[in-house]
């Protein structure tokens, strides 16, 4: 008697996959070997093609989207007794700078339909104490960039966009990064590109920009060189150790040449899903604006009976995530609870599937097979 062969395993598919090419082995080792491993003329080159390649002359390569963040505060001169205006629908990353800023912060809600801050509660969370509105755009789909600049404008507030999730998305024909007074980008691990670690500061203003450089670097312009020492120079406000290195400036000029072939692959895995997972009774797609095209760093959902459907697809070796916390569950942030109904009704039904490019486009049509039976 011929005994069953044992089932076929699948192929598993993970939230989250770092992508390093081997390309970037033979420049990474010319760097390590030079003797100037430090910021110097590698990210230089880096910060100049971000730049061009978002369409901004005045981005700051950054150690982290972190220090981003806390250095866009400081120039928008966010301090202690100010508020800032942010949602707690996204990283810790997002809101605990304004906390090391000294500043309180008054949580906007969300649009539950689509995961981004919500302008009209943006705007009625305004008091005389507010310095700048912060918000993510949840997943790489852009938030509505018009209408919080709008509020911004009307009442002299500073506007920082937090872009971890969404390098190359695009609103109204221009990428992210050109929009707002300061957008802050992440090349952590798992983002559309990695630096290993690395962030991306981009200023609308020359003079923040200026301030900014020498800000990432204990106050010190490095490009200024007119003496013999750095140390020679006038420091006339105290700065930070924000600054890039040309290691990960190597890492990063590589990643760039691939960044088009990861936007495509995630813009393709978000196309299927938008057409395939339509009319179930139990899943709906979030709302994304006509005028914004989303980079997909996460395809997220409104699911019903969630843990099912996480179940479901682990048993398929899928990895699905609610991928961030509301913040305004933390301790560190509970002076600011207030009520958010539109939180709310979002992280109850909320869950993120892969759509990165290694997902290949036989698994998207595996995880929609698994997503539609029952759904």
């Amino acid at each position: 008697m011929a005994l069953a062969a044992p089932p076929v395993a699948q192929r598993s598919v993970p939230l989250f996959k770092v992508f390093i090419p081997d390309t970037i082995l033979e420049p990474l080792r010319a760097t390590l070997l030079s003797g100037m491993v430090t910021e110097g003329e590698v990210t230089k080159a880096f910060e100049q093609r971000l730049g061009e390649y978002l369409g901004t002359p005045r981005a700051l390569a950054l150690n982290s989207c972190t220090h981003a963040l806390q250095l866009a505060l400081r120039l928008a001169g966010v301090g202690p007794g100010d508020e800032v205006i942010s949602s707690p629908m996204t990283c810790v990353a997002t809101n605990s700078p304004v906390l090391l800023a000294g500043a309180a912060i008054r949580w906007a809600d969300i649009d539950p339909a689509t995961g981004n801050i919500d302008p009209a509660s943006v705007e009625a969370s305004i008091t005389p104490k507010t310095k700048a509105i912060l918000y993510v755009h949840w997943g790489g789909d852009p938030g509505p960039i018009d209408a919080i600049n709008a509020v911004a404008k009307a009442h002299k507030l500073k506007v920082i966009e937090d872009a971890a999730h969404a390098f190359g998305a695009e609103y109204r024909g221009r990428k992210i990064g050109t929009h707002s007074d300061f957008v802050c980008f992440s090349f952590q691990a798992i983002k559309h590109m990695t630096t290993v670690d690395g962030g991306l500061l981009c200023c609308q203003d020359p003079e923040d920009y200026a301030r900014g450089k020498r800000l990432r670097w204990f106050g010190i312009d490095r490009e200024a060189r007119r003496q013999e020492l750095f140390w020679e120079y006038d420091i006339q406000e105290p700065g930070y150790k924000y600054h890039m290195n040309n290691v990960t400036a190597s890492i990063g000029l590589e990643q760039l040449k691939h960044i088009e072939e990861t936007l495509t692959a995630c813009r393709r895995n978000g196309a299927v899903y938008l057409e395939r997972l339509q009319g179930l009774p139990k899943l709906r797609h979030l709302r994304r604006l006509p005028e914004a095209r989303s980079a997909f760093w996460v395809f997220t959902l409104l699911a019903e009976d969630r843990p099912a459907l996480v179940a479901r697809l682990a048993e398929q070796g899928i990895t699905s995530s609610i991928v961030h916390v509301r913040n305004d569950q933390y301790t560190a942030f509970a002076a600011f609870r207030r009520p958010l109904p539109g939180v709310d009704a979002f992280t109850a039904r909320y869950l993120s599937i892969p759509s990165g490019r290694w997902v290949r486009p036989e698994d998207a049509e595996r995880i929609v097979d698994v997503m539609r039976k029952g759904w």
